[in-house]
């Protein structure tokens, strides 16, 4: 990348640099300044003045530094070699660097996104006279043993193929292909780079229809969440919320996973490194950072990198979804994201709005969720990026701005209960707050594999959760005794689904993930003791005797003792509990 000088520091605030003599600078136009090579982006530019947002520590920059331009905007090198990496929020490996400089991270020092020396066994996918456009595949790399990598045509690029390199193993830097563009000339190698704000291109938007499969009940059953679609998940501190996320990025049926450490503790970070390598993912049978891709940007890392931290990410994803894959985007937490937005504004001495953030922030927030969507791309391939943001709201209050405006935004919303969490109930998804507007995208989908009996099930569970909560407010005020038994029996049913079927425990084998298949024949025998017992108390039978069949533990842990491969005991349960009940 050729450096020129293109102006002088006038005045250091923090991340914020004001330069003047600006002579060939362009708006968003990575930079690096003093001699220190610090990364920076010009955000904003008048006459011959500018201002500059530094992505590193800007202790000992003075006025006078000299700015150098490289006139190409903020970009990621997309290419083969991006899974299992770990990043911060502009792309630098984590690792790499820790070699380099040990524990502590210099400043300004610099790493190749993707490794310059390691071997690909590259197959062409192109031939001699070949006419390509954006987007076509020319060749392929077996990345990991899930991940076969499609070296794609940048989408700001098409020609005629002059030569092809013949299969073999080659670095990343290799040319794979010429092409004649009709003027020049031009060599392909197997990465590109692309502009971390611009979204990358594609041939058209198609219908959400597919659920996510996370194997988490509470969400499959309740709340589902489409591929290609967006979900907010709000909590106070110790709710759960980043818990959430990493159950969903061990466990969904994603192809690849973009978890995006956005301003969170450090050890948070730490966690997910420590444990996702000796995790194995239960469709693959391999570990899940073979599908994984980790940016980790936490809170004692510079702020404005923060920022630019979860278009990094989404930019990675669009790249794999380009590949035709199904991506998933752990954003924790857009809150710290939009405090980092903050923090910069205020910097730069623009107007604030509500609660100090600065009146882009909803756009911002917008631009974000839009870049979510199930695709088809350039190559007619299918892919989705689904974006999941975890928002921390201060005091777990929902109607502070960063909350308000993402719910604009986002057509699924897990509010987490600080009342659950303390319980000890996880995941503590509200069912009396969360809700989702893709029900009618997926329930087709859970047709095709239950029949009628989902969105049945589902509507009745839902109506008995909320009968439920109207008939808990007649027992604070005149205690349960007071109820016919038809009543306590829905709360008995209700308090049935919530440990039996809402709860899930991280930490057993056979609860930590559910199958559909698991989730729907858990939730028909719980709605079936549901009938079978208002039957039975129509006849005269009482609540106390009710309680008392044996079969009703089974039910309750049927979840610990169910593995996902043998229903066959849930089907003997089912058929002991409607005998219990006729002898009753």
């Amino acid at each position: 990348m050729e450096e020129r000088s293109i102006g002088l520091v006038k005045r250091v605030n923090g991340p914020v640099i004001e330069a003047d003599g600006i002579t060939d600078g362009m708006m968003m136009e990575l930079v690096r300044v003093s001699e220190a090579r610090l990364i920076g982006e010009i955000i904003k530019l008048s006459g011959n003045n500018a201002i500059i947002q530094v992505y590193e520590d800007t202790t000992g920059v003075a006025p006078g530094d000299i700015i150098y331009g490289s006139g190409l905007p903020l970009s990621v090198e997309l290419g083969p070699g991006l899974i299992g990496t770990i990043y911060d929020g502009i792309q630098r490996p984590l690792e790499k660097l820790a070699e380099i400089s040990g524990s502590h991270i210099k400043r300004g020092i610099q790493s190749p996104s993707i490794d310059r020396e390691k071997l690909w066994n590259y197959t062409p996918a192109i031939n001699d006279g070949d006419f390509i456009s954006p987007g076509t595949v020319l060749g392929t790399v077996q990345e990991s043993d899930r991940i076969l990598h499609k070296i794609l045509c940048p989408p700001d690029l098409s020609g005629t193929v002059n030569s092809v390199l013949n299969p073999g193993s080659y670095t990343v830097d290799t040319v794979i292909a010429k092409i004649n563009d009709g003027s020049t000339v031009k060599d392909l190698t197997m990465i590109h780079r692309w502009p971390i704000r611009k979204p990358r291109p594609v041939a058209s938007r198609i219908p959400l229809r597919i659920p996510l499969i996370t194997g988490q009940r509470v969400i499959d059953t309740l709340f589902p969440l489409a591929k290609g679609g967006t979900v907010a998940i709000p909590g106070g501190f110790g709710t759960g919320k980043t818990m959430t996320q990493h159950a969903i990025a061990k466990w969904c049926d994603a192809d690849i996973i973009v978890y995006i450490g956005c301003g969170e503790r450090g050890n948070e970070m730490t966690d997910v490194l420590n444990e996702f390598p000796k995790l194995v993912d239960p469709r693959t049978g391999s570990s899940l950072m073979e599908r994984t891709l980790l940016i980790a940007n936490t809170s004692n890392m510079p702020v404005s990198a923060r920022e630019a931290s979860i278009y990094t990410g989404v930019t990675l994803a669009e790249y794999y979804r380009d590949q035709g894959y199904h991506v998933a985007v752990m954003a924790d937490s857009t809150s710290r994201w939009a405090e980092a937005l903050r923090e910069l504004s205020g910097r730069m001495e623009e107007m604030p709005a509500e609660e100090g953030f600065p009146a882009y922030l909803p756009t911002r927030i917008a631009e974000f969720y839009e870049r979510a969507g199930f695709m088809k791309t350039l190559n007619e391939e299918e892919g989705s990026v689904t974006l999941i943001g975890a928002v921390s709201p201060p005091g777990g209050d929902f109607s502070e701005p960063v909350t308000q405006h993402t719910k604009r935004f986002v057509r699924c919303f897990w509010g987490l209960d600080r009342h659950l969490a303390n319980a000890r109930h996880y995941p503590a998804i509200s069912w009396l707050e969360s809700y989702s507007e893709y029900l009618d995208e997926v329930s087709p989908w859970w047709a095709e594999r239950a029949g009628d009996n989902w969105f049945r099930n589902r509507s009745r569970i839902m109506e008995l959760l909320q009968r439920e909560i109207k008939l808990q407010q007649v027992v604070k005020l005149v205690g349960p005794d007071a109820l016919p038994d038809s009543q306590r029996f829905v709360i008995e049913i209700c308090t049935l689904f919530k440990n039996a079927f809402l709860q899930q425990s991280a930490f057993d084998k056979n609860d930590c993930y559910s199958t559909v298949e698991k989730q729907l024949r858990m939730m028909d025998i719980i709605l079936k003791y549901a009938e079978l017992g208002e039957n039975s108390i129509r006849k005269g039978t009482t609540l106390v005797n009710l309680r008392r069949i044996k079969v009703l533990q089974d039910i309750v842990k049927m979840k610990l003792t169910v593995p996902n491969d043998d229903l066959s005991l849930l089907d003997r349960i089912e058929a002991r509990l409607e005998r219990s009940i006729e002898k009753l």
